[in-house]
C-alpha cells in the first residue's frame, strides 16, 4: 500500500509538472510538431535556475531567517508580518518568501493565524508583482518583451500600491492576542551569506541587463566548489517551466493568431490563471499578443482567487493545513477562497478603472 500512497502524494505535489509534461506530449502528437525553444527562453531558464540556487544559499546561511525573526519583537505583529512578506517578495520571489515567513507565523502562539497566513499569501502576490524578478511570470514578461525597469515598474505600480494600502489597513484592524513572548534565541548567520549576497546582486544585475547573461555562471562555479547543498533546489519547477515553454509553442503553432484587443488579453489571462496558474498563462499568452501590460496585470491579478491561481497560494495553503497545531481545514479553505476572490475582483475593477482614466 505504501507505493500507492507515495504515487498519490507525488501526483498531488507535482501536478504542475505532470500537467505540463502531458500537455507537451499531447500537443506535439496532435500537431506533428516538436516545440522549438528559442535562445531567449533558455536564457530565462538559466537565470531562474541561478536565482533559485542563490536564494537557497541565502536560506542555508541563516540570513533570511535572522531578518525574519526581528519582526517578532515589539508591537503591531500582524502589520510587520504582512508588510515584511510584501517587501521581501519583491527580491526573493513570492514562493520563497512564504516558505520563510509563513512557518514563523505558524510557530507563534497567537490567535487568528489563519487570517494572517491568507494576508501573507496576498502580500506575497501583490508585492512580487512590482519587480521583474518578484515572480516567474514577471521575469518572463520582462525578458520576452525586452522591457526597461522603469517602464515595467511604472505599469504595475498602481496594482501593488493599492493592495499594499489595503493590506496595511486590514493588518491594523486584526487583533491578535499573543500568549507567550517570542524566542530570544538568535539565528546563526554563516559567512557564506556575504558571498551569496554578492551573487544575488549579480543575478539581479543580469535580469536588469546590466551584466551579460553568462554572469550568473559565477553562482554555479561557487556552489560546485564550496556549497553543493545549495544546488538542492526545486528542479521539478524548472522542468515544468521547460515543458510549458514547449506547450505554449505548440499552441502557438496550432492557432497561429494574435489576440488583438488589450481588454481581451487581460480578461483571458486573469480567468485562465484560475485554472492553469499564472506562470503557464504568461508563457502561453505571450506567444499570441504584443499587449504586455494587460498580460502583466492579468497574470498578477490572476494570482488571487483560486488555490491554483499562483504557486504561492498553494505553498501558503499547504503549510497551514499540514501544520500540527492547525485545525478545521474546511473553514480555512473557505476563508482563503472568500478573501482571495475579494482581492481578485478588486484587482479586476482596479484595472478597468485605470484604463478608463488613462
Amino acid at each position: 500500500m505504501q507505493p500507492r500512497h507515495s504515487l498519490i502524494d507525488f501526483i498531488l505535489k507535482e501536478w504542475l509538472l505532470i500537467v505540463s509534461g502531458v500537455g507537451v506530449v499531447l500537443t506535439s502528437i496532435y500537431s506533428g510538431h516538436l516545440p522549438a525553444y528559442s535562445l531567449q527562453e533558455l536564457e530565462i531558464l538559466f537565470i531562474l535556475f541561478a536565482l533559485f540556487v542563490v536564494v537557497q544559499g541565502l536560506r542555508k546561511s541563516g540570513l533570511i531567517t535572522k531578518y525574519s525573526r526581528r519582526i517578532e519583537q515589539g508591537k503591531h505583529l500582524p502589520l510587520k508580518l504582512v508588510v515584511t512578506t510584501f517587501f521581501l517578495s519583491m527580491l526573493v520571489t513570492n514562493d520563497v518568501v512564504l516558505l520563510v515567513t509563513v512557518p514563523i507565523t505558524l510557530s507563534l502562539n497567537i490567535e487568528r493565524k489563519d487570517i494572517l497566513v491568507i494576508l501573507q499569501a496576498l502580500a506575497a502576490n501583490a508585492g512580487s508583482a512590482l519587480t521583474p524578478f518578484g515572480n516567474p511570470q514577471n521575469l518572463y514578461i520582462y525578458w520576452f518583451y525586452d522591457l526597461s525597469p522603469v517602464r515595467f515598474i511604472s505599469s504595475i505600480a498602481p496594482f501593488s500600491g493599492v493592495f499594499l494600502l489595503l493590506l496595511v489597513i486590514f493588518s491594523l484592524i486584526i487583533e491578535t492576542k499573543r500568549e507567550s513572548q517570542p524566542s530570544a534565541q538568535a539565528a546563526r548567520v554563516e559567512k557564506s551569506a556575504y558571498i551569496y549576497g554578492v551573487l544575488f546582486f549579480v543575478v539581479l544585475l543580469t535580469v536588469l541587463r546590466l551584466l551579460p547573461v553568462p554572469a550568473p555562471l559565477l553562482v554555479f562555479l561557487y556552489t560546485l566548489i564550496f556549497d553543493r547543498k545549495a544546488l538542492r533546489v526545486d528542479y521539478t519547477l524548472l522542468v515544468s517551466f521547460f515543458f510549458f515553454f514547449g506547450f505554449a509553442e505548440n499552441i502557438r503553432f496550432l492557432l497561429a493568431a494574435d489576440i488583438q484587443h488589450s481588454g481581451h488579453v487581460f480578461l483571458f489571462s486573469v480567468l485562465a490563471s484560475q485554472v492553469m496558474s499564472n506562470v503557464p498563462v504568461a508563457l502561453l499568452f505571450a506567444k499570441f499578443t504584443l499587449h504586455w501590460q494587460p498580460l502583466l496585470w492579468g497574470t498578477n491579478a490572476g494570482g488571487f482567487g483560486s488555490l491554483f491561481g499562483s504557486l504561492a497560494n498553494l505553498i501558503a495553503y499547504k503549510l497551514y493545513i499540514n501544520h500540527g497545531d492547525t485545525r478545521d481545514s474546511a473553514m480555512f479553505t473557505a476563508k482563503f477562497l472568500l478573501i482571495g476572490y475579494a482581492a481578485f475582483f478588486v484587482s479586476i475593477g482596479l484595472y478597468f478603472a485605470i484604463q478608463k482614466l488613462s
